[in-house]
């Protein structure tokens, strides 16, 4: 019989002060990775252990035996129903404000205390070294004995979004408290580091999408401009593989390799600036980077990108404000299906429409000349004008759409999809429908044009939304009839 040989933890106990609450489950994860670690390298310097070795992940619970009495406008910080319920915690460490208020609100919304305890949800090795530089998982069959023999594995039936998706089992004595377990945010946070080259430490509250480059030049640029005004709030620019500057001309060196989807960071010390996410073409990509950004639970996100015009009396740079998406990117159809409406967040358009104005300089009426509001078609072709012209086209008519591209929907979608309050507002930098194709020539001087003033104005819009409270920018909308308490 193999000896399983675990960390030695503090008992259950029971909190109403959230800071108490939250510095206890730091105690539990810290405890647990770090034996995990020495374990591990213990194992890789000897040899093949005769015991196994097991930590558990924190987690948080709470046992309401009423409904709760709270303001019906608040969408999170309360249980549906009675009864117990619970989630297993990573990383408090850098969770720390999240789950304070989080915790704050449940303690105070049912008048009960939370119970910190260690769950019976094993760490995966992979995931407890993950913050350890100077030790690194070893491929199958490269450590001498085989890890799983001695050590927990990433699990799929922990690791997936059967909560998000409201597939989990409803009849679960213990009902989930948070959108994700443990593992599915330990995954996502490996695999953003992978994807885009930062830390997810350095990600911010405020995330803007684009498609193209050119916009993190314009972004560099706004950067070194907030770090050069002391007022601004801004204390530093993280680049993609963690370079951060602190003053204005600080230089920046340029990975050889970019990655998949490169990303740069203007942080305030509160974690409410703005992260940038160059995700490149394509709807697969964008539900990558959504999938897992959307763990760090944001405030919001933006898509501003470039679009196809799809009306006569668009003009390139125009900008189109979405209202309505028609999903033909079918990357999200098993998640989502496509009969489910993605509604427009009012908070959300306020912010864009309010941006727009004061970038352009242009309001009410006049400011009908340069955006539209209408649905944006996102298709998963990046060449559809190729195809059968007859049935795509009927199809955009019949949708009223204005503009198509590829990665709005699958952003909305999957803000709609994660509760993270979403937008869109795209520049119309072709016009296929009537001849104006992206050609060299005119792509050049449209980017030299516009660039700046499309992100200026994404820009804007967060700087809105940043001073709004969580209570109003989180919609109910986004919430379903049975809600986790966590936002």
């Amino acid at each position: 019989m193999t000896i399983i040989k675990t960390p030695d933890v503090p008992t259950p106990e029971k909190f109403t002060d959230p800071a108490a609450a939250v510095a206890r489950l730091e105690e539990l994860y810290e405890k647990a990775t770090q034996f995990l670690c020495d374990s591990f390298a213990k194992a890789m310097e000897q040899g093949t252990p005769a015991e196994r070795y097991r930590a558990f992940y924190p987690e948080i619970r709470i046992k309401t035996s009423s409904y709760a009495q709270v303001d019906s406008r608040l969408s999170f910080g309360h249980v549906s129903e009675p009864g117990t319920h619970a989630t297993t915690v990573t990383r408090p460490d850098l969770f720390r404000s999240y789950l304070t208020q989080q915790i704050a609100l449940l303690i105070r919304n049912h008048d009960q205390p939370v119970t910190i305890q260690a769950s019976d949800t094993p760490i995966p090795v992979h995931f407890a070294v993950a913050n350890n530089p100077d030790l690194v998982v070893p491929h199958q069959g490269a450590a001498g004995f085989t890890l799983r023999d001695v050590f927990d594995v990433p699990d799929l039936t922990t690791t997936n979004d059967d909560i998000v998706n409201g597939v989990h089992d409803a009849n679960d004595e213990i009902g989930p408290l948070s959108l994700f377990t443990a593992q599915r945010v330990d995954y996502s946070l490996a695999r953003l580091s992978h994807y885009t080259a930062t830390d997810p430490s350095h990600f911010q509250n405020h995330v803007l999408f684009t498609n193209y480059q050119f916009y993190v030049s314009e972004f560099e640029n706004y950067a070194r401009e907030q770090l050069a005004d002391p007022d601004s709030g801004y204390t530093s620019f993280v680049s993609t593989g963690n370079v951060e500057i602190t003053t204005p001309d600080a230089v920046l060196e340029q990975p050889l390799k970019l990655p998949q989807m490169p990303t740069y960071h203007l942080k305030r010390a509160d974690g409410a600036g703005i992260t940038l996410v160059n995700i490149g073409v394509g709807p697969s990509n964008a539900k990558t980077a959504t999938d897992h950004i959307a763990v760090l639970r944001p405030h919001a996100w933006l898509m501003v990108g470039h679009c196809a015009g799809l009306r006569n009396t668009q003009a390139l740079g125009d900008f189109v404000l979405a209202h309505a998406y028609l999903r033909e990117d079918k990357v999200l159809d098993d998640d989502l299906p496509v009969w489910v409406p993605i509604p427009p967040l009012a908070e959300i358009q306020v912010a864009l429409e309010q941006a727009v104005a004061e970038v352009t300089e242009l309001e009410g009426y006049e400011l009908k000349r340069i955006m539209r509001t209408g649905t944006v078609a996102s298709v998963d072709n990046r060449n559809w004008e190729l195809r059968d012209q007859s049935g795509p086209v009927q199809r955009l008519s019949q949708s009223r759409a204005i503009a198509l591209d590829m990665e709005s929907a699958t952003i909305a979608a999957n803000g709609y999809r994660f509760r993270v309050p979403y937008g869109t507002l795209l520049c119309v930098s072709d016009k296929p429908l009537h001849g104006e194709l992206k050609l060299p020539g005119m792509a050049s001087a449209f980017y030299t044009t516009q660039v700046s003033r499309h992100l200026a104005i994404g820009i804007h819009a967060m700087e809105h939304l940043r001073g709004m409270p969580l209570e109003r920018l989180h919609s109910r909308k986004l919430r379903s009839f049975d809600e986790t308490a966590f936002l």
